[in-house]
């Protein structure tokens, strides 16, 4: 399954980032690789809240399901 999410953003977010440590460019592979490693990240986070979900009885996962799934490392 292809992901859509566009770079765009995480583009102004790797720049801002790059600004803190003098690194005002980012390529446009790094842009492509934090866009998998967040998509990544994302897929372990709403497992984990689906999970959190279904241990409290519910198939809606809620915010709180994603705000316990996040701290529960």
């Amino acid at each position: 399954m292809v992901k859509e999410f566009p770079i765009s953003p995480l583009e102004k977010i790797a720049k801002e980032a790059g600004k803190t440590v003098g690194a005002d460019r980012v390529s446009a592979e790094a842009s492509r690789e934090l866009r998998n490693v967040m998509l990544e990240v994302a897929d372990k986070i709403a497992a984990d809240s689906v999970a959190v979900a279904q241990h409290a009885g519910r198939v809606t996962v809620k915010r709180e399901d994603i705000i316990l799934a996040t701290r529960r490392k």
